[in-house]
């Protein structure tokens, strides 16, 4: 599909700019001063009402007033990279050894921030438009502390929209789902001691390797055994380390990996059969262990009316065919997941193209995507922040559906 000439596509080449300044630039978690900077920089020039700086240390909120009094309407994109040694090759590659833009950050940024300049030009909404730049998506659960910050309800945030980038999806094309999207993530670590001693003398000590086999196959027994097969979700084991020595029967082993889900109770079974194990195992083979399960991030829940919101923008923009409702549900994780909690929402992607993966080393946003996601971020904020006056406009209160009018189509 080829983008219409209107003035999201005119901005297009400066939002591009954008982009690849933060791809050449990438800075981890929640320590962003330069990319910071930079958006708030970008901020002022466009002339948005308001920018709330320092939110979760380097977080920024902006505010973009709307042409009449309504309620606030929150779009959030991520800002932070990742510990990865970039293999592009682009021209606009990471200058920063060992960190990089692999998961698409950059290209959210400078889409929210090219809707910031269409907003602030058109203004063709009642209410405001909170445009909330996150730190730490990326292992930090920045959106909780966010949302700890208390800056969404300062500002009387009503609803709140996400948006990710997925390669392979083709450019043009968007797809989400009603319901659980995206799974909780939780990781866990599991350490064992026994008694170690020289391997000609298994009998004088307690080899945690045993243990750790135990507790391994134990583990995998809690997904087919104890979780409801409807409700399925995955434990994956991703590290065994015991030993250096072919003569030693080690001190010490230990485990580590991650649990993904996409029902609560059903997580609530894995983490308390996981403790039931490890303290079996420890009785049994008489070592000491102990786990920490650490709950990261809960499911990412689109909730219904927001999710109908949300597709239907996106069929204005692209056409019902480039639009799949139906997506299935993934088991990424998502620290979105806790403004969706918090929020009624929902959480949208858009096409990538043919590229490779997130988190591959060889990985970049697509900039085709940039006029898309632009449209789908103005598009949802005039839809449902209509003036009272538009033809088939209900009570602005974010609580139920709003009619679309005659030719408001927002298609790039």
């Amino acid at each position: 599909m080829h983008p219409k000439n209107n003035r999201i596509v005119d901005i297009v080449p400066e939002v591009k700019e954008w982009r690849q300044w933060l791809h050449r630039n990438p800075e981890l978690l929640f320590d962003l001063p330069k990319t910071s900077r930079y958006i708030a920089d970008r901020l002022k020039e466009i002339g948005v009402d308001e920018i709330h700086e320092n939110i979760a240390e380097t977080g920024i909120v902006a505010v973009i007033n709307g042409s009449s009094e309504g309620p606030t309407l929150g779009l959030r994109a991520e800002m932070d990279a990742l510990p990865i040694k970039e293999a592009s090759n682009e021209p606009h590659a990471s200058q920063t050894p060992g960190k990089m833009h692999a998961c698409g950050h950059d290209g959210h940024s400078a889409m929210l921030l090219g809707a910031a300049k269409y907003l602030a030009e058109t203004r063709n909404f009642a209410g405001k438009a909170a445009l909330i730049f996150q730190p730490a998506e990326e292992g930090g659960v920045g959106a909780k502390a966010i949302l700890d910050d208390g800056i969404l309800n300062r500002l009387g945030v009503n609803e709140v929209y996400g948006m990710h980038n997925i390669p392979n999806l083709p450019i043009g094309h968007f797809g989400l789902c009603e319901g659980p999207t995206l799974a909780a993530t939780d990781f866990f670590y599991v350490e064992i001691e026994g008694h170690g001693g020289h391997a000609s003398r298994p009998h004088k000590c307690i080899d945690p390797l045993v243990a750790a086999n135990a507790i391994y196959s134990g583990f995998q027994s809690i997904i087919t055994r104890n979780a409801d097969p409807m409700k399925n979700g995955l434990i994956s084991i991703t590290a065994m380390q015991a030993g250096e020595a072919n003569n030693v029967i080690p001190q010490t082993a230990s485990l580590k990996g991650t649990v993904r889900n996409l029902h609560e109770d059903t997580r609530d079974i894995i983490e308390q059969r996981m403790h039931d194990i490890v303290e079996g195992v420890a009785a049994c083979y008489d070592v000491r262990v102990e786990l920490v399960y650490d709950r990261l991030c809960p499911v990412t829940f689109n909730h219904s009316e927001q999710f109908r919101y949300a597709a239907e923008a996106a069929v204005d923009i692209v056409g019902q065919d480039n639009v799949d409702v139906e997506q299935p549900a993934r088991l990424g994780g998502e620290d979105f997941s806790f403004m969706l909690q918090e929020n009624p929402g929902c959480i949208i992607f858009v096409g990538n193209g043919e590229t490779a993966g997130l988190h591959h080393p060889q990985y970049d946003f697509n900039d085709e995507a940039l006029p898309y996601g632009i449209a789908f971020w103005a598009k949802i904020v005039e839809d449902r922040l209509r003036h009272a006056n538009q033809a088939g406009a209900r009570d602005p209160g974010l609580s139920t559906a709003v009619s679309r009018s005659p030719g408001a189509s927002m298609t790039p």
